[in-house]
């Protein structure tokens, strides 16, 4: 569909890969754009019956693209749309998710990875909150859990993130994993697919329809801040910021 997102059709399975390895497929205005285009010609399209969110290069999503961002609005509209898309979206990890990268797994309806990945909510040391990703994600994970990974930014594995409710599983080959799910997807009726989806977003949505113009406005403000600035300045430095202590 664009540069930054591969598409690929087998047997009623769409894959989109993002191909963004210059910037660890951060979620850049284009590549937030390229994503929402190509989800859009999915849901229009007959012929798919789910759709596999991959990746190149050993980052699934590092975030926000911190010299060229998607505007929090953009970025919670492409979450609506996974959650809202009338057909499964399956995340399929095989290297590191940070920050935004996990609000994207947070939207999809199932999501499995490899032992390579790594994650951690990193938005506190720069400076900023898990604001708008947190619209998928409080529904659907622990809360204790969440509350330790969003307060600290510690990085996590794979088994962890299925604890939490970020990874559906996990396994060595995460194509034998996600065999069978996508064998079932198969093997569904389209229409059923997408009433039981509605059913299990349902309390997802709600949480959109609350907080997403409240949460994309702390977003703005917050990424706009002082300490944002010194944070981010000192990610791209390679240093740490000056609270630090």
């Amino acid at each position: 569909m664009t540069d930054l997102v591969r598409t690929a059709h087998d047997r009623g399975i769409t894959t989109l890969t993002l191909d963004s390895p210059a910037n660890r497929n951060a979620l850049s205005a284009a590549l937030v754009g390229g994503l929402a285009d190509a989800l859009t010609a999915c849901g229009k399209d007959h012929d798919v019956r789910a759709v596999v969110l991959a990746h190149t290069g050993t980052t699934f999503c590092a975030g926000a693209d911190l010299r060229d961002p998607s505007p929090p609005d953009a970025f919670a509209g492409l979450l609506r749309q996974i959650v809202e898309l009338p057909k499964p979206v399956v995340a399929r990890v095989t290297g590191h998710v940070r920050a935004g990268g996990l609000g994207l797994l947070g939207a999809c309806d199932i999501a499995a990875a490899s032992p390579a990945a790594t994650f951690a909510f990193t938005e506190v040391r720069i400076g900023v909150a898990p604001a708008v990703i947190s619209l998928p994600l409080l529904p659907r994970t622990d809360p204790r859990a969440l509350a330790r990974h969003y307060l600290t930014g510690e990085r996590f594995d794979a088994p962890e993130a299925v604890r939490t409710g970020l990874l559906t599983a996990t396994g060595d080959d995460v194509d034998q994993v996600l065999e069978p799910m996508l064998d079932g997807l198969r093997r569904a009726a389209p229409q059923a697919l997408a009433e039981t989806k509605r059913i299990l977003t349902a309390t997802v949505l709600q949480t959109f329809d609350r907080d997403a113009a409240e949460l994309t406005a702390l977003s703005a403000r917050l990424f706009s801040s002082p300490q944002a600035r010194e944070g981010m300045t000192a990610f791209l430095e390679r240093r740490d910021p000056s609270w630090v202590v």
